[in-house]
């Protein structure tokens, strides 16, 4: 990680998000963001290990900083995947124990292992001796009926007891593992913004960001620090604001800058337009080597949104993408509808 980006840490990172936070959608925020932290996917160890990993874990150097999820519950499985994770080049390794679903679940992995603290501390000392970049937890406040703060603070007391983790990435909600879909789990517990602050002010050794229903950049400045008492978080992750509205993303740099104490430095992209046109030389690169377009195209559709000409936009590439043949030629076409006078910076920041 350049030494820039430890200046600003993890002061504002893009969530892994399964089936958006590809390869394809990294690139195209990394254009509108040099500052942002960003995440892969979840991967699975056994499929590190076994699995097509050029597929499972190829980047571009242009997406650093990157971090690479992992999801798993055996120490020496993860510490295998965690080495060859560490040797591709990435940044850091963030072991998921937050995710819901019941395909995870039922390999042992993701929230459930909330309630085995000692497992997860095994497994993030597996990984922090296999390899010499950081590995960080992202969890929930609790599972099922334990919303509670004293479940939260003594699952963070034992893994870091443990392993010597210290930074943890907090999702704001319980997740509840019988009963609520993964959809469900974003959206109907509630958020309980105040059990990371508390986290923070009881472990002030400990690096805290929180996660959970941010939808702004003006939202994501004020859970920064408690107004109660002036706890101030390391950083903040945003998860589907960020994809749905990369726009958003534009704004990201000025954001940290100002969090941080610093001036951005100019950027060439500032706009819409400049994104997308930033982005045509890494399509057709993709594209020459068997990629469709709609793999790339698809993190673009959320683009322009309030923007005249933007439903145009988006009918136009998800009525073309897809098609055989498609090329630069189709986003070139669909950007046409959108005027470029209309077209301004995000008004996120």
């Amino acid at each position: 990680m350049s030494l820039m980006n430890k200046a600003v840490g993890h002061m504002l990172s893009v969530a892994p998000m399964m089936d958006w936070t590809d390869r394809h959608c990294r690139y195209l925020h990394r254009l509108a963001s040099r500052y942002a932290v960003l995440y892969t996917e979840m991967v699975t160890a056994p499929a590190v290990i076994h699995g097509e990993r050029d597929r499972l874990l190829g980047f571009d150097e242009a997406e650093h900083p990157v971090v690479c999820q992992l999801g798993g519950s055996d120490p020496q499985e993860l510490a295998q995947a965690a080495r060859v994770v560490a040797e591709f080049g990435y940044d850091e390794i963030n072991l998921n124990v937050g995710c819901p679903s019941d395909r995870v679940q039922s390999g042992m992995f993701g929230a459930c292992l909330m309630a085995n603290p000692d497992l997860v501390g095994a497994c993030v000392a597996a990984m922090r001796e296999a390899v010499d970049i950081p590995v960080t937890v992202k969890c929930r406040i609790g599972i099922d009926d334990r919303d509670d703060f004293p479940f939260l603070l003594d699952f963070v007391d034992r893994v870091h007891s443990i392993s010597g983790c210290d930074t943890f990435i907090i999702h704001a909600r319980v997740a509840i593992l019988a009963g609520l879909s993964p959809k469900q789990n974003r959206d109907v517990p509630p958020l309980h913004y105040g059990h990371v602050h508390r986290l923070k002010r009881e472990r002030p050794n400990l690096s805290i960001e929180i996660n959970g229903g941010i939808t702004s950049l003006e939202q994501a400045r004020d859970l920064l620090t408690d107004k109660s008492d002036g706890t101030t978080l390391q950083g903040v992750m945003i998860g589907r604001a960020a994809y749905q509205t990369p726009d958003l993303m534009l704004s990201v740099d000025a954001f940290v800058a100002n969090q941080c104490g610093f001036e951005a430095e100019a950027r060439a992209v500032t706009t819409g337009h400049d994104l997308v046109r930033a982005y045509l030389p890494y399509i057709d690169a993709r594209l020459s080597e068997g990629v469709r377009l709609q793999a790339m195209t698809r993190h673009m559709i959320g683009l322009f949104q309030g923007v005249p000409g933007a439903r145009a936009f988006r009918r136009y590439l998800s009525e073309n993408a897809h098609k055989a043949g498609a090329g630069p030629e189709v986003v070139e076409h669909a950007l046409s509808f959108v005027p470029e006078d209309h077209d301004v910076l995000s008004k996120a920041s």
